[in-house]
């Protein structure tokens, strides 16, 4: 079983600068395969934006994602881990504060991203979050039980 972060995380960090528009984030997104970019400028992580943010903060409220910045609606100031720390670490920090994915810091700048699926992943693979969790954007976690 995995004891650091390191070895769960994703590598690499897909991130915008503060002031992209949330059009942008969201191609970005789509590109990638993703629901969350890092939002970092000035050297250091300042936020992570959802595309439930982009939903919930911004368009649910008649707000132009033309004009809106990243910065303006993502999370500010994420609880953050390091590849050093332990998994357990980790998962405390995740119910603590009740997030589902923490950025990856190492002297301060990002290098990945562990989610609540890739814990899943490496502690309990037989699990349903950890079947959708290997599952594609688009493709069927596994079979249907319909």
């Amino acid at each position: 079983m995995a004891e650091y972060v390191r070895e769960v995380m994703t590598t690499g960090v897909v991130a915008v600068s503060p002031d992209a528009s949330l059009v942008e984030a969201a191609q970005l997104m789509r590109a990638q395969g993703i629901g969350d970019v890092v939002v970092a400028g000035e050297g250091r992580v300042l936020g992570v934006l959802t595309d439930r943010d982009i939903t919930t903060r911004a368009v649910a409220d008649g707000a132009d994602p033309l004009t809106v910045s990243a910065q303006a609606v993502c999370t500010p100031n994420p609880v953050v881990v390091g590849p050093d720390d332990e998994v357990s670490a980790a998962v405390g920090l995740m119910r603590d504060h009740a997030v589902r994915r923490l950025p990856v810091v190492e002297d301060g700048q990002p290098i990945g991203m562990v989610s609540i699926g890739d814990l899943a992943i490496a502690q309990d693979p037989s699990s349903a979050l950890a079947d959708i969790s290997r599952a594609g954007p688009d493709e069927p976690p596994g079979p249907s039980l319909v």
